[in-house]
């Protein structure tokens, strides 16, 4: 294996980095408070 990243370009790791952050940040937020506050926040 060569790397982590699925993507070859600098903008296009970089684009997949931020959804690997995302997810990651994502789950911390669920897991802190929970899935259901979590979507009731998303919808306002």
């Amino acid at each position: 294996m060569t790397g982590c990243m699925l993507t070859k370009r600098l903008p296009n790791v970089r684009a997949e980095m931020a959804l690997h952050v995302l997810a990651y940040n994502m789950t911390r937020v669920m897991n802190i408070i929970g899935s259901k506050a979590l979507v009731a926040a998303m919808r306002g």
